[in-house]
């Protein structure tokens, strides 16, 4: 058992890896397609059906690219499609969220003093969740406020603001902020899938049988792929927040998450026209600071409660699993006297405001509740404490393994 958990954490770094590999490949396509798109210029000797063409050196070439709206007159022998780093981020990242919030449920996904969720409930309120967004969102694109983006693209920033609410009433902060990147992602991906591509495969059918495309097909698609690259930089704020407990671990993480949707939209917003006027509207930076200001002191409100509440907290069956293992008492007192200075809800060591990545050990609760990352991260490992700080020995870290070991095989 204790072996799994280590190979389980390789496991979660292996697709966590992918995971960032594909999303580098899916938001390099999709930045520069927008980019080429915007920068498109007319010329007197386009072909019939072009929109505009562009000329791009790199790599000591020259690359000469045209538009058409619909289609060109006779198909290419080859035509590269983009959809796989759309799907590979998706899958991916759906295998981490079920690796790291699905299998440790108890540690990262359910807060008891927000929602006491079963195991299984929560995994079904994460899982149902996911789709919900993309129902909503679809239906408003089909609606006749699709011919209205600006109007959308509000209505679309109050949905992403309600779910943001409703995840921080049932979820803890971390999880909370990454189901709303994972929302928006999955709602960017099903635009892929579900809209952009099928109206592609259209528009290729009618060429080949020497039909004329309808150019709507073509409309809808760039709807679509105009909202993913406004939702990308939040995606990956997002995806990032669970390294930054200022960001998750706040009484207001769901206005920061919210707020974050904005930024993005005033940076894109900036790159947009430049890549179509070249000059950028300078007051988008403004607009951009004075968002991340509001976001800097709206985290400086903690969220974790005071220690007489924690204390108080009836365990959970996983927490009470750990705290009664053999050897609980001394990993304990190990925990509280090595680490608890930093990892509390009111650090005392010199420098640190709040407990790193949100990770609190002062109560047995709190100690029960982090066993595994506990053993991981100062038993088998020495990331913990930083540079050994604290002097924790290794008579102490291997009395942290067999707690861990003793709990896991109760």
């Amino acid at each position: 058992m204790h072996d799994f958990a280590i190979l389980w954490d390789w496991a979660g770094f292996a697709v966590r890896w992918l995971h960032v590999i594909t999303a580098i490949a899916w938001i390099g396509s999709s930045f520069y397609f927008v980019a080429l798109d915007l920068g498109l210029r007319k010329a007197p000797d386009l072909p019939p059906g072009a929109h505009g063409e562009e000329w791009q050196v790199h790599g000591g070439g020259f690359y000469h690219i045209r538009k058409f709206l619909v289609a060109p007159d006779a198909m290419p022998e080859h035509l590269t499609w983009f959809k796989w780093e759309s799907y590979a981020t998706w899958l991916s990242g759906a295998a981490l969220l079920m690796i790291v919030y699905w299998v440790g449920a108890e540690l990262y996904l359910i807060d008891p003093s927000r929602a006491d969720l079963a195991v299984w409930q929560a995994i079904a309120l994460s899982a149902g969740s996911l789709t919900i967004g993309w129902l909503v969102y679809d239906a408003l694109c089909k609606s006749p406020l699709g011919n209205r983006p600006t109007v959308l693209m509000l209505l679309l920033f109050v949905l992403l603001v309600a779910m943001s609410w409703g995840y921080n009433q049932i979820f803890t902060g971390r999880a909370a902020l990454l189901h709303l990147g994972a929302f928006t992602a999955t709602i960017m991906t099903a635009n892929v899938f579900l809209i952009i591509m099928p109206n592609q495969r259209i528009v290729v059918g009618d060429l080949k049988a020497g039909r004329k495309p309808d150019p709507k097909y073509g409309k809808i698609a760039k709807l679509r792929s105009t909202h993913n690259n406004y939702l990308t930089l939040p995606v990956v704020f997002l995806m990032l927040s669970n390294h930054y407990p200022l960001a998750f671990a706040t009484e207001y993480s769901w206005i920061i998450a919210s707020l974050v949707f904005l930024m993005g939209v005033t940076i894109r917003h900036y790159f947009n026209t430049m890549h179509a006027t070249g000059k950028g509207p300078h007051w988008t930076w403004g607009a951009t600071v004075i968002i991340f200001l509001v976001l800097a002191w709206l985290s400086t409100a903690p969220m974790w409660g005071s220690y007489e509440e924690a204390e108080a907290r009836e365990m959970t069956a996983y927490e009470q699993r750990f705290a009664s293992a053999e050897g609980f008492h001394e990993a304990e007192q190990i925990v509280i006297g090595r680490c608890s200075m930093c990892h509390a809800r009111e650090p005392v060591w010199d420098g640190i405001r709040w407990a790193p990545k949100g990770v609190v050990l002062e109560t047995p609760q709190d100690i029960a509740q982090n066993a595994r990352a506990i053993y991981l991260q100062a038993g088998v490992s020495h990331a913990m404490p930083p540079a050994n700080i604290t002097d924790l020995s290794e008579d102490d870290r291997r009395a942290l393994v067999r707690w861990f070991r003793a709990g896991q095989g109760a």
